[in-house]
């Protein structure tokens, strides 16, 4: 696997485009965000004021700079609106794996199909562009609604790491791994947007 953080990688199908994070998308994102302290209530970082909104994008702008994340804005072309975000992480040439996670999407394009056209593109670029061997979800154990997306896009259940974030409500957060194989891929691929 060769996943190069130089490049811009734009993703895209007759329902949503993803492209790489900018700081310009703060005014996008910010009437999906601000307000709504439900929204990422299991995640390690909230975004429910425009500081914490701010930070997120610049911290993922950063991390890109840094190689450590690639993350994406979600347009929603049914909507034509910014739906969100989603990302590649801890990603490893060497291994030939990548995780897909941090997706958040405004409250309007939940169950809208945003996510699962997302989904699809990413685990299509990952395995079929950069030949992935292994692509990994992770979620809070109490994310129902998570957990089931990825159940209804092939992820297996691996198991629970135990106490494995501190959130920033000072809940210790258990987390359920998931992953997708590339043996899996060709399947999955042609249920996945049915």
């Amino acid at each position: 696997m060769n996943f190069i953080f130089d490049k811009d990688i734009i993703l895209e199908n007759d329902a949503v485009q993803l492209r790489p994070i900018l700081l310009t998308d703060f005014e996008y994102l910010k009437p999906l965000a601000i307000g709504d302290k439900k929204l990422l209530e299991y995640s390690p970082k909230p975004i429910y004021t425009e500081p914490l909104l701010l930070n997120f994008i610049k911290e993922a702008i950063l991390n890109r700079e840094n190689q450590t994340r690639y993350t994406f804005i979600a347009y929603c072309k049914k909507t034509q609106a910014y739906a969100g975000c989603t990302s590649f992480m801890n990603i490893s040439n060497h291994d030939d794996k990548l995780e897909i996670g941090g997706t958040w999407f405004g409250r309007t394009f939940h169950r809208s199909g945003v996510n699962r056209n997302c989904k699809y593109l990413m685990l299509e670029y990952a395995f079929e562009r950069l030949l992935a061997e292994r692509i990994e979800f992770k979620t809070d154990e109490r994310n129902i609604v998570s957990r089931k997306a990825i159940e209804a896009i092939g992820g297996k259940m691996e198991g629970v790491f135990r106490h494995h974030m501190l959130l920033s409500d000072g809940h210790r957060r258990n987390t359920v791994y998931y992953s997708i194989l590339r043996e899996e891929w060709p399947d999955l691929k042609v249920k996945l947007l049915k």
